[in-house]
């Protein structure tokens, strides 16, 4: 290892954060290309909000300083025309604070998620956006810009006048506070990448993805215009309404479409000396892989949406079963009729049999599935796939136990998806839409799955399927369920409502138990039919008593034809 590096050593400075979020509005903040995705959630964005007005230290700053074109930014939701300048900040470490600052103060990325946060005054914290806005609730750019912030209190915030001196306080400590640095003068990229690479491996391990997108990152220059694996997952999230799916399944999902083995090396991946086994797209390059991965991920999502029941990434029971799926809709674009059957076979009997074929490993089951399709051949494909399940026993899961975040739990929602449900209110059924704009970017459907029940129950009853309902709604008042339920809607007649209540696995004898105060038996027998609801589901999808033959233009009728005359 030679002891070559930097000319110069850094150099220590301070940033008021009101000029440091200044010089990234303008661009004279930028981010390499190389950076990993942000990836802060709500409550990180919270938290170092939280620290900035206590305060508290955020940890230093280490920025490039270097010359830098005219050129279009992404930063964050932001997009920026940045001019040309001769000294320009490029962060080498800091990039989730910095990110999160510029965006959650400026009033047009305030609106997206993870960065739309508010003050509540009279509480003295920062939250996130409330669900119904009270006049002390400020955003945070109001709260940032003094004149917006006198305006605020004339106008919107009048009635909240008594919390002003409040405000001011927290205004001028997120103003003034003061944010450390380290500035790099060093000409030689390479040089760069080194600290990158050091300062993200001492203690803190990137993901897979990251180092995938680092090695093969490309030049600076144009590399806005390329595509990214965050890219992919935000446009197979805007073309479908399925979610973000993360970027390591988004790289797996790639890797399979051109290898068996998804879990390979990838440090050799368009280097076909350097690679155990060749291609199965000899000459294509990383910008060709990602565009074709990206549609071959989009058609194995809308197989999970039209034809397995899944449709929105909460309720995917197991990442690796769309890995595998993305494999397939690869090299087999428009399966058969009688493929696509088998493939939701597959599904639901890997999603509730498959820890016990895997001996409970799902590191495998990428690996294990994709081997199985072989390319050129649809039908020996899907035969290899259910073969790997043909140790699988006919399994439903205990609804007994309903956590958002457990396989059990996404495989009931699905079921119940199924189902159609509708509104207590309206008596409409909810679609597609109305998931997918409610739970967004969510890996977990906790925020339509509501609990009938809050309080008042054993902590076996809290877990129980039956003390949960499907409700992606924004408008019912879905506090009040145990009253919605007893109280038929005036406008909708008898059978509508029958209907309503069919959709949520609920009928007319539970609702008048539950008239009578009795939360037990009302449980007990919901519960029930759940568990009855759920048999019938999954004895449709996984169709446990068929045969998985493919289909008949698939058998070679000749030497059928021959074995009829020689038995003869």
């Amino acid at each position: 290892m030679g002891t070559a590096g930097l000319e110069t050593q850094p150099s220590a400075t301070t940033y008021d954060l009101e000029d440091l979020v200044a010089n990234a509005w303008e661009g004279k903040v930028r981010v390499p290309h190389f950076q990993r995705d942000f990836r802060w959630t709500t409550q990180d964005v919270l938290r170092l909000f939280d620290s900035v007005v206590k305060g508290y230290p955020i940890g230093s700053l280490l920025l490039w300083v270097r010359k830098s074109p005219a050129q279009e930014l992404t930063l964050g939701r932001l997009k920026i025309e940045a001019p040309a300048y001769e000294e320009t900040l490029w962060v080498v470490d800091g990039q989730q604070r910095i990110t999160s600052l510029a965006n959650a103060l400026h009033l047009h990325s305030h609106f997206h998620a993870p960065f739309s946060l508010y003050y509540d005054l009279a509480e003295r914290q920062f939250i996130p956006p409330p669900k119904t806005r009270e006049p002390q609730h400020i955003p945070l750019p109001v709260l940032f810009d003094l004149e917006k912030l006198i305006d605020w209190f004339a106008t919107e915030g009048r009635s909240a006048s008594e919390y002003f001196k409040e405000a001011q306080r927290v205004a001028k400590a997120l103003r003034q506070y003061k944010v450390p640095a380290y500035l790099v003068r060093q000409d030689d990229e390479k040089i760069l990448t080194d600290i990158f690479d050091r300062m993200n491996n001492y203690g803190k391990r990137l993901s897979r993805a990251e180092i995938f997108s680092a090695l093969f990152a490309g030049p600076e220059k144009g590399a806005d215009d390329r595509l990214s694996l965050s890219r992919i997952a935000d446009r197979v999230a805007d073309r479908t309404g399925f979610g973000t799916i993360d970027t390591d399944t988004i790289l797996s999902s790639i890797l399979a479409r051109r290898g068996p083995d998804p879990a390979r090396d990838i440090r050799n991946e368009f280097d076909p000396t350097g690679r155990r086994t060749p291609p199965e797209f000899p000459g294509e390059d990383r910008d060709t892989a990602y565009k074709e991965g990206e549609e071959a991920l989009v058609r194995a999502v809308e197989f999970l949406q039209n034809h397995a029941g899944v449709p929105h990434l909460s309720l995917l029971v197991y990442r690796a079963l769309l890995v595998v799926l993305t494999r397939f809709f690869a090299h087999f674009p428009e399966p058969e009729a009688n493929t696509l059957r088998l493939l939701r076979r597959l599904y639901w009997r890997v999603a509730v049999s498959g820890p016990a074929v895997f001996k409970g490993s799902f590191t495998q089951v990428g690996r294990v599935l994709s081997a199985r399709i072989k390319k050129g051949d649809e039908h020996a494909s899907v035969k290899g796939l259910m073969e790997a399940m043909a140790e699988a026993q006919p399994t439903v899961p205990n609804p007994e136990r309903f956590k958002t975040n457990e396989a059990t739990a996404k495989v009931i929602l699905s079921a119940w998806w199924s189902l159609a449900p509708r509104s207590l209110v309206t008596g409409e059924p909810y679609d597609a839409q109305d998931l997918s704009s409610l739970l967004g970017d969510q890996t977990t459907a906790a925020t339509v799955a509501y609990r009938i029940f809050p309080r008042g129950l054993s902590p076996q009853q809290q877990f129980l399927a039956a003390n949960r309902m499907f409700l992606p709604t924004d408008t019912d008042p879905v506090s009040e369920l145990p009253v919605l339920l007893t109280q038929q809607p005036v406008d909708l007649d008898d059978s509508t409502w029958e209907a309503v209540l069919g959709s949520h696995c609920l009928d007319r004898a539970m609702l008048n138990v539950l008239v009578q105060g009795d939360r037990n038996r009302f449980l007990t027998l919901r519960q029930a039919a759940i568990a009855a609801q759920l048999r019938d589901f999954l004895g449709r999808m996984a169709e446990w008593g068929y045969e998985d033959t493919p289909a008949l233009d698939s058998l070679d009728l000749d030497d059928l034809e021959e074995l009829d005359d020689l038995s003869q």
